[in-house]
Parts: C-alpha cells; sequence; structure tokens
C-alpha cells in the first residue's frame, strides 16, 4: 500500500516533528484526554465545515476527500467556491501567517488541480475577527513552493531517533504532548 501524508501534517511537523508521533500514540482515544482550549476551539470553529452545512449552494465545495498523487498527500479542504475559483482554509484565529498555514493550502491547491479544478486563488480566513489573508499562488511565490517541496521531503525521510533535535522552549510550552516528550523544555 502507497504510503501518503496527511495534510494537518505539515504545519505539525513545522511546529514539532516530534508531535506528529505523539499524536499518533493518542490514535483513537478521547480528544478530552489531551486537547487544550486551543484545539478544541478551533475544532468547534470547524464544525460547519466538518458537518458541511456552512453553505448549501451547489458551487461551493465544503469538507471534502482530497488526494494529492504528486506529492503523496491527503485530507480534506475547508472551502472551495467552484465559481470563483477560491479555496480557503478557515482557522478559528490568526495572530501570525505560519508557513505551515500556506502549506497546507498548497496541499488543497495541488490536489484540487490534479482533479480538474481550476484553483483561482487561495486565501486564510480568520473566523473570530472575520478577515481574510489572501495567499500568492505557489507558481506566484516560487521560494515558498521551493520550501513546501523541501518540507515534503523532511517529513519523508524524518527519523524520530535522529540526533541533533533541539527542542524550542516557546512551542515546548504550548505543546499539548510535552508530558510525553522525552525532549520537553517543561
Amino acid at each position: 500500500m502507497e504510503s501518503y501524508i496527511p495534510i494537518s501534517f505539515l504545519n505539525d511537523f513545522i511546529f514539532c516533528p516530534r508531535s506528529i508521533y505523539f499524536h499518533q500514540l493518542y490514535g483513537s482515544m478521547n480528544t478530552q484526554l489531551y486537547q487544550q482550549k486551543p484545539q478544541i476551539a478551533g475544532k468547534a470553529a470547524h464544525a460547519s465545515i466538518d458537518e458541511k452545512t456552512y453553505s448549501t449552494r451547489k458551487t461551493i465545495l465544503q469538507g471534502i476527500d482530497i488526494y494529492c498523487e504528486q506529492y503523496r498527500l491527503c485530507g480534506k479542504i475547508d472551502l472551495f467556491d467552484i465559481k470563483s475559483g477560491k479555496l480557503t482554509e478557515r482557522k478559528r484565529e490568526i495572530k501570525v501567517i505560519y508557513d505551515g498555514y500556506v502549506f497546507q493550502l498548497y496541499a488543497q491547491y495541488f490536489a484540487l488541480t490534479e482533479m480538474g479544478y481550476h484553483v483561482k486563488s487561495i486565501a486564510l480566513y480568520d473566523i473570530t475577527h472575520n478577515k481574510s489573508f489572501p495567499v500568492a499562488l505557489p507558481d506566484v511565490d516560487t521560494e515558498m513552493k521551493q520550501k513546501f517541496e523541501t518540507l515534503i521531503e523532511q517529513l519523508n525521510t524524518f527519523d524520530l531517533n535522529q540526533t541533533g533535535f533541539v527542542p524550542n522552549e516557546a512551542k515546548c510550552r504550548n505543546c499539548i504532548y510535552n508530558n510525553l516528550c522525552d525532549y520537553s523544555l517543561c
């Protein structure tokens, strides 16, 4: 069976490569055992997408499964307006536009393009502040596209036991898995 990378891993890997391993340890356990307020609030903000109740318009794709053969990525989109060609990734609150957010959009863009959809624009949307942040398409921002491809390569070759991992105190402090991690600085 061919392996693939869940799109959500892109942002998680940038946050901390080890967090993906710990997330898998929890498997199908009740998320209330380990998630904290930000994760719970984020999941609640996505409810209308997950339940496909955001829109009844036939031209709005919401929460559909996607797969990108080129990069071996899979996941779901938030919203894609077929008429306008706009792909939107919704976040509960955006304080900083992290590369991982952009890379999640890129993954969705590449998957939709492979599926035959014409994606004309991509954007991040801050639900809390009702604000949209346009993002350049990968073919326009070649530097970010190269960073995206480098990240995919790093994900495909990461070894949990590799030497040289350096924890980040600020990230460890906010990591929901720091109680499991032998590298955690907290």
